[in-house]
């Protein structure tokens, strides 16, 4: 755990962009195991914070880590998507509660997920084909074993931007009529043996990676709800309240950057074809995705794939 602990991803540009000198409310849609969360409260004495995460594990974890910061921090054991719901919930419990100054999320997955074979989100260790971030719902067992082909052809296109998603489809519903796939080598196995191609044309990638990604993207909703979080944490947020996503592949990138746009440029008149510019509700900070630096990449290999965006309430 202190070693997952201090892997923060883009923790500066973070802070940087959430501006916590303002004071007030923060919401961390995905604590894991609260290391942006332990220096924004640690930095900023006027700021106080709202935990999120689906995981009970890393949310005891991470409640554990900043119970230092007592009442400045609480928890929430729930799914981003539903993010006006559980803030509505605790405005009622709690009484008055002021609108967020900012609301920040990392979509990736924590290193506690990625590490803890049980989980099956890595095919590098054998595990059940679990993927799910919380505890409840349809698992990538299920999807593999009982989804038909066409289903997974187009999970595998859709989500993992797999070439041969047909050829690949087509191996996994032959394997699985002589015996259930159950593990997560089993099915990097039976990935592997269908591509032409040891290597993704030359990448460095394992073939079985982008099965992987779509299967977990498509268990775990997370292209649904990161749109979702979007239309919701914008509504939350009080004037000049900040928004921050930090996303690591090109389909959740694609979601905040196209919504930040858009929100940025107001409601489009489907007459004249130009933008009501009072509708506007963001102003996009970030002009292109902000990176890694070399030396993050150097010490935390995992964030080199992250991009930063944030936007401001107006």
């Amino acid at each position: 755990m202190a070693d997952a602990q201090h892997r923060s991803v883009l923790l500066e540009e973070t802070l940087h962009w959430l501006d916590p000198e303002r004071g007030g409310i923060f919401v961390d849609c995905t604590l894991g195991l609260g290391g942006h969360a332990h220096a924004l409260l640690s930095r900023y004495p006027d700021a106080r914070l709202v935990g999120i995460d689906r995981d009970p594990r890393a949310l005891a974890l991470a409640r554990e880590r900043l119970a230092e910061f007592g009442g400045r921090a609480q928890f929430v054991e729930g799914n981003f998507r539903d993010l006006e719901a559980i803030w509505a919930e605790r405005r009622e419990n709690a009484g008055e509660l002021a609108s967020p100054a900012g609301i920040y999320a990392d979509l990736g997955m924590s290193s506690l997920q990625l590490d803890s074979a049980e989980r099956g989100f890595s095919f590098q260790r054998e595990g059940p084909l679990d993927m799910r971030m919380g505890t409840s719902g349809e698992t990538a067992f299920d999807l593999v074993n009982f989804s038909t082909e066409e289903n997974l052809e187009e999970i595998f296109r859709e989500y993992g931007e797999e070439p041969e998603s047909r050829r690949v489809a087509r191996a996994v519903v032959e394997e699985r009529q002589s015996t259930p796939i159950d593990t997560t080598v089993a099915l990097a196995n039976v990935v592997r043996r269908a591509k032409r191609r040891g290597r993704d044309g030359g990448e460095r990638l394992d073939p079985a990676t982008r099965v992987f990604q779509a299967l977990r993207l498509a268990v775990n909703e997370e292209l649904q709800a990161a749109d979702e979080l979007l239309d919701q944490a914008v509504r939350m947020l009080n004037p000049e309240g900040r928004l921050v996503i930090i996303s690591f592949h090109s389909l959740e990138d694609r979601i905040v950057k196209n919504r930040f746009r858009n929100m940025a440029r107001g409601e489009v008149d489907p007459t004249t074809g130009r933008t009501h510019s009072e509708t506007r509700v963001l102003e996009v900070l970030t002009k292109r995705p902000v990176r890694p630096g070399e030396a993050e990449v150097q010490f935390n290999p995992r964030s080199r794939s992250a991009r930063l965006r944030a936007a401001r309430r107006i």
